[in-house]
């Protein structure tokens, strides 16, 4: 399933929303496992701590909308078990700050193309479209502000 094709189906919706809730438990993991790792300072310590937070928040919110197509989510184990084995990117500062940016970023586009496919289908949803678009604008700008946040930390410790 393709961001350029029209999104046709509760099928299609609940697979793209399937995609954000991996995105999400991919930076979940990777956030907190390098927040207990390495001599990164309090502050991107913390930083990582509240990302890991808020994906798993935005994870639960996108379950909840899966759920309402009535399809099923990706268990956060399975997943995280996988970043682990593949992903693993060390406990430098520069690496953890870059890594957390890339996946902030990923998101964030992601959450971009999803909204602007999803404005522009003509079709009918089970779940109320307005609702799903709030929920992914409300996403999409907290992925904005990690991405921001993130930035300004590289700036400062750079």
């Amino acid at each position: 399933m393709s961001l350029q094709s029209p999104i046709n189906s509760d099928h299609q919706l609940a697979r793209l929303l399937q995609i954000g809730v991996v995105l999400e438990e991919v930076v979940e993991a990777r956030a907190a496992k390098h927040a207990d790792t390495g001599d990164l300072g309090d502050d991107v310590r913390a930083f990582l701590r509240e990302a890991a937070a808020e994906s798993a928040i935005h994870r639960e919110r996108l379950d909840e909308l899966i759920g309402d197509l009535e399809a099923d989510s990706v268990p956060f184990d399975d997943v995280k078990e996988l970043v682990e084995e593949r992903y693993d990117t060390g406990s430098d500062f520069d690496g953890v700050l870059y890594d957390q940016l890339c996946n902030e970023e990923t998101a964030y586009k992601f959450y971009d193309d999803l909204i602007e496919v999803l404005e522009a289908a003509d079709a009918s949803f089970s779940v109320d479209r307005e609702e799903v678009l709030s929920v992914l604008r409300e996403i999409r700008a907290e992925e904005e502000e990690g991405v921001e946040e993130v930035t300004a930390l590289m700036e400062a410790k750079g």
